[in-house]
C-alpha cells in the first residue's frame, strides 16, 4: 500500500525537487504514489513529463519579459520579471500568458519573497518566537510544541512566498507547479527573479476627514 502522504517527509520532498525539478505537489504526489521510494518517484515525474525541467536546470535563463497588471481601478499594480533562454519563447502567447497569469497571482495573493531562500533569517526567527509563545502551546510538551511550530512555520513560509503559494486560477497547483508545468512543455528554463507589487497609499496614515468620509459612506449618510 502507498505510503500516506502525511508520512512524506518535507526532506524527501525537497531532495526530489532538486533531483527533478518539479514543483512541490507535483514531488509530494509522486512520493505518495511510490510508497516514499525517490528513484521510482522520478520514474513517475518521467513518465508523466514533469522531470523533463531537471535537465534545463544548470542552463542561463536571460530572456524573457518584464510584465505589468493592474487590478481595482489603479489601486493595485504588479510588475515581475519572469526569465527564459530564448527570444522566440520570451515573445511567445504562452510565455505572455504566464507573465499575465503570475503578475494576476500576485496582484491577489500578496507574497512578499520569490522564494524561501531569499526570506532573512530574522523573518524566520521573529515568527518562531511569536509561535513558541502561542497560548494554545504553552501547556504542550517541548517536543510537541516544537514539532507544531515547525509545521507553523512552513505554513508561514507558504503563505509569504510566491513559489510556494497556491495558484490563485488552480488552487489544486502552487506556483512553483505551473512554472514548472510551463518549462516542460516550453522546453526551456524558465524563472521568475523578482517582482515588486504596489497598493495605492499601503503605509501612508489616512487623513481624518478621509476616514470619516469612508464611514458615513458605509453608513449611507452624508
Amino acid at each position: 500500500m502507498a505510503t500516506e502522504a502525511k508520512e512524506i517527509s518535507a526532506a524527501l520532498v525537497k531532495e526530489l525537487r532538486e533531483m527533478t525539478g518539479a514543483g512541490m505537489m507535483e514531488c509530494k504526489k509522486a512520493l505518495v504514489e511510490a510508497g516514499g521510494n525517490l528513484e521510482k518517484a522520478v520514474d513517475e515525474l518521467r513518465k508523466k513529463g514533469i522531470a523533463k525541467g531537471a535537465k534545463l536546470a544548470s542552463r542561463v535563463a536571460s530572456e524573457g519579459q518584464v510584465g505589468a497588471y493592474v487590478h481595482l481601478g489603479g489601486r493595485i499594480g504588479v510588475l515581475v520579471e519572469i526569465n527564459c533562454e530564448t527570444d522566440f519563447v520570451g515573445r511567445s502567447p504562452e510565455f505572455s500568458e504566464l507573465i499575465k497569469d503570475v503578475a494576476m497571482h500576485i496582484a491577489a495573493a500578496a507574497p512578499r519573497y520569490v522564494r524561501r531562500e531569499e526570506v532573512p533569517a530574522t523573518v524566520g526567527a521573529k515568527e518562531k518566537e511569536i509561535q513558541m509563545g502561542s497560548e494554545d502551546l504553552k501547556t504542550k510538551p517541548e517536543g510537541v510544541r516544537e514539532k507544531i511550530v515547525e509545521g507553523r512555520i512552513n505554513k508561514f513560509f507558504e503563505e509569504i512566498c510566491l513559489l510556494e503559494q497556491s495558484f490563485v486560477k488552480d488552487p489544486q497547483i502552487t506556483v512553483q507547479d505551473l512554472i514548472g508545468q510551463k518549462t516542460a512543455k516550453l522546453g526551456e528554463k524558465i524563472d521568475i527573479r523578482r517582482f515588486v507589487r504596489y497598493q495605492l497609499g499601503e503605509g501612508l496614515e489616512k487623513r481624518s476627514d478621509d476616514f470619516a468620509a469612508e464611514v458615513a459612506a458605509a453608513q449611507g449618510t452624508k
